[in-house]
């Protein structure tokens, strides 16, 4: 129950705008997408690795990426939404606190392990190149007292390591986005338009605003900020948010926006990588270097966010309501091996952030692993099945551990 003294109370004699949560537990379409997400990652950090040519980034303007943090955004509603319903502001932003905390220190030990793996490769072997360097660490390496600061104060973020701080900041906006819900759903919508906009270097620096543009320093040595700009990404995780808060309606699924939708993503295909390597569309390629701040993916451009919705429609649509075209696939062995690999994706999706820290990992072991024996179409595809599995194993030992087993022993 609410305290009568919390301030996130204040306008709840106005709150017409503020609709109930629509779920209460986890739908199987984002633990869907969100494991199938994470196999994507692996494969995309993967060095050299053919399995991207496949990946939606080389179809059209938005990735994996998107995945990730609008199904995180969805999570996150479900997670923190109702501990801000039940218990609370202060206690939904302490429990939204105590989440970036965990997630800090997944970020440290990434960092530490990472970059401890390539430093062994460097120092216990002779290859024709740094390893270090390929992560450009090379600062840190030479000037490690500066850098470590820099790296426990967010203030050195190398470009590899730059997810989970863009994450962190989104969060932190949570009970602010929570508090302006109670004034008007239409304050929430506001605050994400306008901190999107700010941090659009392609709008700014034509009107002369680039002072204003929003963002944070990723190194002390340069003007360069971190990859992954959290105001532009926010509006990404807000708007999976707010559909799974009830502040956004759900579309519904009719011939008409299916066909719309369609459209978007397949006319993003010419404009896309694909469309200009392989299928020769040389003015797509001079269209992409005049208007690349359209989709440009640090600051999160419009672009990115069109397609993103066109093709998560198309995907909410295939999968049914509430996921149920995911489950039915007949009956027999067909049906069987399905169940098994479904239950397998979803915990991959459940278990996002131990599974996404052991990517990032694995992605340069099995990279390091291909430059010794040689890439070719078999050592890859073992590689990134090896991988995949991994991934799988990982989810479900983390679930494990998540159950407290020791907890049911005598």
């Amino acid at each position: 129950m609410t305290s009568v003294a919390d301030p996130a109370m204040v306008h709840s004699q106005t709150q017409e705008s503020v609709a109930a949560p629509v779920a209460s537990t986890r739908d199987i379409r984002l633990d869907f997408f969100r494991g199938l997400a994470m196999f994507i990652i692996l494969a995309a950090h993967t060095p050299r690795n053919f399995f991207t040519s496949w990946i939606p980034a080389r179809w059209g303007f938005s990735d994996a990426t998107e995945i990730f943090v609008f199904c995180s955004g969805m999570a996150s509603a479900i997670a923190f939404g109702r501990t801000f319903d039940r218990a609370g502001w202060r206690l939904g932003t302490s429990r939204v606190g105590y989440r970036v905390w965990q997630v800090y220190w997944a970020h440290i030990a990434l960092f530490f392990a990472t970059a401890a793996l390539l430093a062994s490769f460097d120092h216990f072997g002779e290859f024709d190149r740094t390893y270090i360097g390929t992560l450009n660490l090379w600062k840190f390496f030479a000037e490690p007292g500066p850098q470590l600061v820099g790296l426990f104060t967010l203030t050195y973020v190398p470009n590899y390591f730059d997810i989970l701080p863009m994450y962190m900041v989104i969060l932190v906006m949570m009970p602010v986005m929570m508090a302006l819900s109670r004034v008007s759903v239409w304050a929430v919508f506001g605050a994400m338009g306008l901190i999107w906009l700010f941090a659009q270097r392609a709008v700014l620096e034509p009107l002369g605003l680039i002072d204003w543009h929003l963002g944070f320093p990723a190194e002390p040595w340069s003007e360069r900020k971190w990859f992954f700009n959290p105001f532009g990404w926010q509006l990404i995780f807000f708007t999976g948010f707010a559909f799974m808060r009830g502040w956004l309606p759900k579309p519904p699924v009719n011939a008409w926006l299916i066909g719309l939708a369609a459209f978007i993503v397949l006319a993003n295909i010419p404009l896309s990588n694909i469309g200009v390597r392989e299928f020769g569309f040389d003015w797509a390629r001079e269209w992409r270097i005049g208007n690349r701040g359209l989709f440009n993916k640090s600051d999160f451009g419009i672009l990115r966010y069109v397609h993103f919705l066109s093709l998560a429609y198309l995907c909410w649509a295939a999968a049914g309501d509430g996921g149920a075209r995911l489950k039915a696939v007949g009956t027999g062995i067909i049906a069987r091996l399905w169940s098994g690999l479904l239950a397998m994706i979803l915990k991959v999706g459940q278990q996002s952030l131990a599974v996404f820290v052991f990517s990032m990992f694995f992605a340069r072991l099995s990279g390091f692993v291909m430059d010794q024996i040689g890439r070719n179409t078999w050592n890859m595809t073992l590689a990134n099945l090896v991988g995949f599995g991994a991934l799988i194993v990982v989810a479900y030992v983390a679930a494990w551990f998540k159950g407290h087993p020791w907890r049911a022993t005598k």
